[in-house]
């Protein structure tokens, strides 16, 4: 019987194992094969900041170029290094399905995640139906073998709050690595802070709330210094602000302006809109991105909210376990914080993924409330049914949005004409471009003279720096860089004594999305010949 019984658990065990690993082999090549198919991936924040971040991190350009991404120069570069790498070292199209596949995992911890919350109520069915929710979300499938850093980040947060919800008394450890994994997330992006906020909310309803919190905490602050500590304090040495040039307000860098620097274009105005923003993404108004998508995730999650609500307060029952109550306050905290603090669609990719799970979860709660029964009754049949064509339903009226992308037939690989193969300073007038800067030779430098929301500030220690590199030029002299068929903009390079050089052609530079780059020359304006006087012949 002893024998039988080690027989039946090393069977399980094998079965769990071989499906744990089978889950995961099928998230990565799920990832892989959406990169594949949806082709390379030319975003605008890839062309404007992406790539440039990261070539800047490993080539120690911070303290050479002046912001050729603008204001976005300055966002931690970690998070971009991923793609930046695969891109750079491995050929199309396998760096984008080793990043797809990368982001496919995300699959798979929703599978993990799913077994948790939805306890009495797993079965193969309904884990399959919430990963089928989530594999797709409109945000979720725009940047899957993307350089976006949301869908990256999606990763330690669902791992993060998984553990929290899994966690008992005992359970001091998971707090504190789910501290470590959603602070690391900040640390990487700081528009992941919502879902901090959110995973601390969740502890309220632990099972010692103080001694959790406090173990998160300590976890959160490991987590956001060892993946931003160390960015943070070049900020702080080179501007006074660890988070320059955001939040100048508080730190007051010299070389920012001391306002608010927030994008409020997506914004709800009033708290009606932003009760209404869930139901405008179900039928296609995409107010909070700026591409067209349709999502129902968040429309539903209201309803069956509301519906669980109801059953609660009229069948007199207790509805939600309380794991249930963590996910569903994380998931309430972060929405609500991202909603009235960014309300971009993108940000908010892990709270899509999470909405699958909870779909799910409401939908077979509010099934077993309808028969009067307790949260703690095994799962019911319906449930199944019921989840499967929800899952079905979801899938099939998602419209994903769309960042850009070309076909790998045609992976950009631009060539750079003799002109512009010396060392030479440019300076952008317009964005994006930044994209260029690693295709020029590697003594060059480059300033952003366009950017509105961080001008640079006269006499300040970036303004003495351009100054000095345009003064002595490396070889190739001075150049300026700007999408082809826009207007020069001259009012940018007066205030540096330069004019385009008259005499010389522009160069052209093949662009990632269609648009050409042109590098035109510029010389100093007290170089320049003046124009020809027109002479009146004599008619004595």
């Amino acid at each position: 019987m002893i024998a039988r019984r080690s027989f039946e658990i090393r069977s399980f065990e094998i079965s769990r194992s071989f499906e744990t690993w089978a889950v995961i082999s099928g998230s990565l090549l799920a990832g892989a094969a959406y990169a594949w198919f949806a082709g390379e991936d030319i975003n605008w924040d890839w062309r404007n900041y992406h790539d440039y971040n990261a070539f800047a991190l490993i080539n120690g350009r911070y303290d050479q170029d002046v912001a050729p991404a603008g204001i976005h120069t300055f966002l931690n570069p970690l998070a971009y290094l991923p793609a930046y790498l695969l891109r750079h070292h491995v050929a199309a199209p396998y760096w984008g399905m080793l990043l797809g596949a990368i982001h496919g995992l995300n699959l798979a911890l929703i599978y993990w995640f799913s077994r948790l919350v939805l306890n009495g109520a797993a079965s193969a069915l309904t884990i399959a139906a919430a990963v089928v929710i989530a594999a797709f979300g409109p945000m979720t499938l725009s940047e899957v073998g993307t350089s976006f850093a949301d869908i990256l980040t999606a990763l330690p947060v669902i791992a993060g709050l998984g553990l929290i919800v899994s966690a008992n008394a005992r359970h001091r450890t998971r707090h504190l690595v789910a501290g470590i994994l959603i602070g690391a997330a900040v640390g990487l992006k700081l528009t992941n802070m919502v879902f901090f906020l959110g995973a601390a909310a969740s502890l309220l309803f632990a099972a010692r709330p103080l001694m959790a919190l406090s173990f998160f905490s300590i976890g959160g602050a490991i987590g956001g210094l060892g993946t931003g500590g160390a960015w943070a304090w070049t900020l702080w040495q080179q501007f006074g602000n660890p988070l320059f040039p955001f939040y100048n307000t508080i730190f007051r860098s010299s070389e920012a302006p001391l306002m608010t620097m927030a994008d409020g274009r997506f914004l709800p105005h009033n708290l009606w809109d932003a009760a209404t923003y869930p139901f405008y993404w179900l039928i296609g108004d995409h107010r909070s991105s700026e591409g067209p998508f349709r999502d129902p995730r968040f429309a539903i999650l209201f309803v069956l909210f509301a519906a669980n609500a109801g059953a609660s307060l009229l069948y007199k029952i207790r509805v939600f376990a309380r794991r249930d109550k963590q996910f569903l306050l994380f998931f309430a905290v972060a929405y609500g914080t991202w909603l009235f603090t960014f309300s971009i669609h993108r940000y908010a990719v892990a709270l899509e993924l999470l909405s699958a799970p909870l779909i799910v979860l409401l939908l077979s709660r509010l099934l077993r409330a309808l028969q009067y029964e307790s949260p703690r009754t095994d799962r019911l049949p319906r449930s199944n049914l019921a989840a499967l064509a929800a899952a079905a339903a979801i899938a099939l009226w998602s419209q994903s949005a769309d960042w850009s992308r070309r076909p790998w037939s045609d992976p950009y690989q631009p060539l750079l004409s003799g002109a512009l193969l010396n060392p030479a300073a440019y300076v952008l007038i317009e964005k994006a471009v930044g994209y260029i800067v690693p295709l020029l030779p590697s003594d060059s430098r480059a300033y952003q003279l366009a950017d509105i929301l961080l001008p640079i500030v006269p006499g300040g220690s970036l303004d003495r720096r351009v100054r000095s590199g345009l003064a002595k030029p490396p070889p190739g002299g001075v150049w300026a860089l700007h999408l082809r068929g826009s207007p020069p903009r001259q009012n940018l390079l007066d205030d540096y004594g330069l004019q385009f050089d008259a005499s010389r052609s522009c160069e052209t530079i093949p662009g990632a999305a269609g648009v050409d780059i042109e590098a035109c020359p510029l010389i100093a304006a007290s170089q320049a010949r003046p124009p020809l006087a027109s002479v009146e012949p004599d008619k004595r």
